[in-house]
């Protein structure tokens, strides 16, 4: 009896105590909610004033959109971490937990890490940049952005892409932007009688008239092969690279529409069989 009347004496100051607790901790936690929101919003406009700062310098956009991601990582830790601490977590009980799960994230990280450090030499030797056509990693596109651990590739079918950045600094690509100039090249067939001088003169009189294939250096054009049902003849351009397609296609369609009108035939492959009689 004696113990229930001291529960019940002490019920009361037990209820104020924890409604007082609850009250300060809730508090806590919603000062931590504003702290996270509020931050949020303030690294938003900082990065979006940054970005404006660094268009009106003219920066490289490669480097742009680099450190813009390295930044907004950094600031939202800090804001995570004030917000733990408003939140009433203690900091040695965080750097306890950190250093306990340090030898596992250091492993997790060693993919992570190299990716940053390969976003780093991409950016100081610059294989690349922002809006060159690369093909790596068995993918091909336009570069839109390098960030802190990928790269954003654009198919030309618009999907993207993020590539990993320790991969693209430690393999082989190609960039196709990287020069001033492309080559494109075509193998047109013509069938055994016809006259390899007239296809020639053809398709000389083609690439003269096309005001994007440049005359430096001198385009080529040769008998390439003669193979089993066509004679092919090797022709060799030099565009812009933006022309590079345009150029391409629109050559295959002259050639396969005007082509009958010079007396050309387009082969087909054949097969003459020779039946002796008995």
């Amino acid at each position: 009896m004696e113990s229930i009347d001291s529960l019940t004496t002490q019920a009361p100051a037990l209820m104020a105590w924890l409604s007082d607790k609850g009250l300060e901790y809730g508090l806590k936690l919603l000062m931590a909610l504003v702290v996270l929101i509020v931050g949020f919003r303030i690294i938003s406009f900082i990065l979006k004033q940054m970005s404006r700062l660094m268009d009106r310098n003219d920066m490289n956009a490669s480097l742009k959109t680099f450190l813009r991601s390295f930044i907004g990582i950094i600031l939202k830790i800090l804001v995570i971490i004030s917000a733990l601490s408003i939140a009433g977590v203690e900091m040695t009980i965080f750097v306890a937990i950190m250093t306990a799960l340090s030898a596992g994230f250091a492993f997790a990280m060693n993919g992570t890490l190299s990716n940053f450090f390969g976003g780093a030499m991409i950016l100081f030797f610059k294989p690349f940049e922002v809006g060159d056509f690369i093909t790596a990693q068995g993918f091909s596109g336009t570069v839109k952005e390098i960030q802190i651990f990928f790269t954003l590739l654009t198919t030309p079918d618009n999907k993207t892409i993020l590539i990993p950045n320790g991969g693209l600094s430690n393999n082989p690509l190609i960039n196709f932007s990287k020069q001033q100039t492309r080559r494109v090249d075509w193998v047109f067939g013509i069938a055994y009688g016809n006259s390899y001088d007239d296809a020639k003169a053809m398709i000389a009189k083609f690439v003269e008239e096309d005001k994007r294939i440049l005359k430096d250096p001198e385009p080529f054009i040769g008998l390439g092969e003669m193979a089993d049902s066509s004679v092919n003849i090797t022709v060799r351009a030099w565009v812009a690279p933006d022309d590079y397609w345009d150029v391409f296609f629109q050559m295959n369609e002259r050639y396969y529409k005007e082509s009958g009108k010079h007396g050309l035939s387009i082969p087909f492959p054949q097969m003459d069989v020779h039946l002796d009689k008995a």
